[in-house]
This record gives C-alpha cells, structure tokens and sequence, in this order.
C-alpha cells in the first residue's frame, strides 16, 4: 500500500464565489437570514444617532441580506466577486450595486447604516482587520451605526469543529462539509475547509474550497473599533444554539 501523501499548506481557493457560485442559492433561502436581519435592524433602531434610511451591505455574497434589508432601508451592496454581485442583482434588481475591496474601496457617498456580516472572516492579518474597519467608518455618516457579527473568536474557536448541510433544488442535491482547523494557534488564522458533495439527477461531483480565516480575541475586536473611531456596543446573538458576538459600532 503506497503511503499517504500530506500536502502541508493546502492552496486557498474561492470556487464558492466563483465557477461553484451556482451553488449558492442552493446553501439557504434568504427566509433563512431573516431573523439574523431583523437582529440587525433592531440594533440600528437602538443605537443610531441618526435617521436611518440608507445602508451599505459590506461583501454582501449572493444578496440574501438585502432581499431582507431592503424592506427597512434603501440598501447598496458591495463585494469583491462579480458573480455573487450579478445574483444579488438578479435577486434585488432594484438595489444598487458595486464591486470593491473591503480594504480599499471608495464610494462617493457616505450612509447611515452598515453591515459588515461574514465576509470580515477573510481579513486574516491584523493589518487587513484594521483598514477594513477604517475604509467603513470612511463611508459611514455620524452618528451612523456599524453593525458586525464575529463568526468566531479566539474565545469561541472550536478546533476541528464539522457541519453538515444537506439540501435540494430541482433535481440537485447537495451535501455541504465545513471543517475548521486552527494549525497555529498563536497566530491570528484558522484554516476553513469544504467539501461539496453534488448529485446532478443522481451523478456525484466532489468539489472542494479551503480558505485562510481571522480569528481575534473579543480584546482584539474591541481595541480595533475603538481606535478606529466607533462607540462599541456588544452583544449576542443567537442560531441554531450557537452564540455569536455582535458589535454595534456608532460615529460619532
């Protein structure tokens, strides 16, 4: 029996929002986002210091949030892919759009609002985690709010922790394999790997991602925000039996 080869750094892929991004409004409908939505929206009402009409959805993927935001406020979605703008346009062709970096995009107009949900996770160096932070309080008005959910933190990280998500749509049924792996702990990384298990009418295709993630201490998160400029209000929220730590972040 040969034996087995262990590739030691496995290379970053982003098949999900590219050639996989097919996959995407079968991972959830966005009725799935709406309780996380209406979280949000409550939060904005409790600690703006402003009207709020317009809000800015920072990596906004595939357009689940918006479709959920839109009825509160006039929203504009941001991300890095163009294939996960074109379905958020496709599902919410009312809504205005633009491609960006997270890090450095710049937009003529400031808003009222933000959300900066998941896609904060693909700032993995303190560095990226900072400027990310900076560029939106660039394009926030004051007394505008941030509102940003923590995926996981030093605190919460769980090493080798595995999901498992069936679903099926027209035929096509897909099992969903999120595994997260911290090989360091010391630094400010973990390690995000997926398996996709596509069955088209029956015929098995298996897909893979792996991504390079942030994980920082709630010390980290609250250091950040302040230096950045954001009177910090935290707090939690809760899916599936899981804690998440939301930070709502005003201008003053």
């Amino acid at each position: 029996m040969p034996c087995l080869q262990v590739r030691k750094n496995p290379k970053t892929t982003n098949h999900l929002y590219n050639d996989l991004a097919w996959l995407w409004p079968v991972w959830g409908d966005a009725a799935d986002y709406a309780d996380y939505c209406r979280h949000v929206t409550g939060l904005i009402r409790q600690h703006a210091g402003r009207r709020v009409s317009t809000l800015l959805d920072i990596g906004c993927g595939g357009g689940k949030n918006i479709l959920n935001l839109k009825k509160e406020y006039t929203v504009t979605g941001m991300d890095l892919s163009p294939v996960m703008l074109a379905q958020a346009k496709q599902l919410n062709p009312e809504c205005a759009f633009f491609q960006g970096d997270m890090r450095s995009f710049s937009h003529d107009q400031t808003f009222d609002a933000i959300l900066m949900d998941d896609a904060i996770s693909y700032m993995n160096c303190r560095k990226d985690f900072e400027v990310a932070f900076r560029t939106a309080h660039a394009h926030l008005k004051p007394g505008g709010v941030m509102v940003v959910t923590a995926d996981v933190t030093k605190e919460t990280f769980q090493q080798n922790h595995t999901t498992t998500t069936p679903a099926s749509r027209d035929g096509l049924e897909v099992v969903f394999v999120e595994n997260v792996y911290d090989p360091d702990p010391t630094d400010d990384q973990y390690e995000t790997t997926i398996v996709y298990l596509i069955r088209d009418h029956g015929r098995l295709l298996i897909e893979t991602d792996h991504w390079i993630l942030g994980v920082f201490s709630l010390d980290t998160w609250r250091t950040v925000l302040r230096e950045t400029g954001f009177g910090v209000h935290e707090g939690k929220y809760t899916l599936n039996g899981e804690n998440y730590t939301t930070f709502t972040c005003v201008k003053s």
